[in-house]
């Protein structure tokens, strides 16, 4: 009886780590390979203001994506992409699906991609009503990103 005991005991937390790992093992890496710190992508020496209609939302992890038509001062039309915080912390800094609809006009404040291309790291997002969205990622390094708990408007 001493021994049924005792190999049950062992048993039991071995084949709880062997799910863990089989777990684990399947996983997709995708996720975390596409979970990035801002200094991987972004520069924060190159601030941008983009102000432009909105053409598309896209509310997926692990971050939205606002998509503008920013237009240039000679009649030139940029797409960007504008890389927000991930959706459930939108929802929880006020966002809402249709806080920024397509063909909703905004101005983006926030940090253009390493490599030049038109894609920025979005900080806040100001609304035709004056209304300003903090949309920036916390904990990626990003200029300011502690800003919720410090208080900071």
């Amino acid at each position: 009886m001493k021994t049924t005991r005792f190999c049950t005991r062992l048993a039991l937390p071995a084949l709880g780590l062997a799910a863990a790992v089989a777990l684990s093992l399947m996983a997709s890496p995708e996720p975390a390979a596409a979970h990035h710190a801002f200094a991987a992508e972004f520069d924060a020496t190159k601030p941008v203001r983009l102000r432009g209609k909105v053409t598309k939302v896209e509310w997926v992890n692990p971050h939205a994506w606002i998509h503008i038509d920013v237009t240039d001062d000679d009649g030139t039309v940029t797409a960007w992409m504008v890389e927000c915080g991930p959706p459930g912390a939108l929802v929880r800094r006020g966002w809402k699906k249709n806080s920024v609809a397509p063909g909703t006009e905004v101005l983006v404040e926030g940090y253009q991609a390493i490599d030049g291309a038109p894609r920025a790291n979005g900080r806040d997002v100001t609304l035709p009503d004056g209304r300003r969205l903090f949309a920036g990622s916390s904990g990626t390094g990003a200029p300011y990103d502690d800003r919720e708990s410090s208080g900071q408007p």
